[in-house]
């Protein structure tokens, strides 16, 4: 059977700002199942990652304000948080998916360490914005008495910051593969794995960082022997010139394309495309067969050549 890993992002499962409940959430998360189980009954293995962006914030707000009575909840455990309750949210909705459609098929949501490099040079300039905005007083307090690294954001106050360093070895790898090679539905590897690094015995801790979710989906779909990495976003299909009046819509890339796009600079978004294009070209690079980008409700038509954006070697 061909074999997908199946990226989503973390926003997709907050449709508006007035729509961010724990219900409307899984709501959101029962409308992208419901096209899932649709590849999953045509016959594909499935792997299912997730971002996790604003429910760590969520947690982290939460965690702030509750700090007078609570212990503060560290960012890897956050981590965890967000893995098992989205992972439950996609896992239930799947499951019910499965029965009314008569599908003889079992969901697991694996809590996933991935280990990073401590010596990432991403640790030497931590840049990945994360919890509550901050005056000037506080933030310094917080690091002088915390440890935290600490900037200005754009006139809007401060906040924490923290690395993004590449992921290296997804700690769980062989019960996930275990699990797909079995016939289940496996969701892992949620916001880019809770990230670990090793001691010297090998022993592994949590530290405060944050994984691409994009880049340790590449490494999973590459490490499962993935057919596919399908990255489910919230455009239809990838544009060249984003929101410019040159912009262009791509039915299609070769891997050399891609990679000369991200070399010019300009094409795709950092912070939005220019990441799905990075671990898309990790992903072919390392021997993937082809990636597609689209968003959720597309994937079915994405899958039979209507639409979404396909990128081959």
């Amino acid at each position: 059977m061909p074999r997908a890993v199946i990226a989503i992002g973390g926003n997709s499962l907050i449709p508006d700002a007035d729509h961010t409940s724990v219900q409307d959430q899984y709501l959101a998360a029962a409308e992208t199942d419901e096209h899932i189980a649709s590849l999953v009954e045509a016959g594909w293995d499935v792997a299912i990652s997730h971002g996790n962006g604003p429910q760590v914030g969520f947690i982290l707000r939460r965690s702030e304000m509750a700090s007078s009575e609570l212990h503060e909840i560290p960012l890897d455990y956050c981590g965890a948080d967000t893995q098992g309750a989205i992972g439950y949210m996609l896992q239930q909705n799947l499951v019910n998916d499965f029965r009314q459609r008569g599908v003889n098929k079992s969901v697991a949501t694996v809590v996933t360490q991935v280990e990073v490099d401590a010596t990432d040079p991403a640790f030497d300039s931590p840049s990945k914005p994360i919890g509550s905005f901050m005056d000037e007083a506080q933030a310094i307090k917080r690091r002088d008495e915390d440890g935290w690294d600490v900037k200005e954001d754009a006139g809007r106050g401060w906040r924490r910051v923290v690395a993004s360093p590449r992921p290296m070895r997804i700690v769980e790898l062989e019960v996930i593969k275990q699990l797909l090679d079995a016939g289940v539905v496996t969701i892992a590897v949620g916001g880019g794995g809770i990230p670990v690094v090793a001691d010297e015995n090998g022993d592994l801790r949590g530290i405060p960082a944050v994984i691409d979710k994009d880049l340790a989906s590449a490494l999973l779909a590459s490490q499962v022997d993935a057919d596919l990495l399908l990255i489910s976003t919230a455009v239809e299909q990838v544009a060249l010139n984003f929101g410019k009046e040159n912009e262009e819509w791509v039915a299609q890339f070769t891997l050399d394309e891609v990679k000369q796009y991200l070399a010019e600079g300009g094409h795709f978004a950092e912070g939005s495309m220019a990441p799905k294009m990075r671990a898309v070209v990790q992903f072919l690079e390392a021997g993937g067969k082809e990636a597609l980008i689209t968003n959720p409700e597309n994937l079915e038509r994405a899958m039979a050549g209507e639409t979404g954006t396909r990128i081959v070697r």
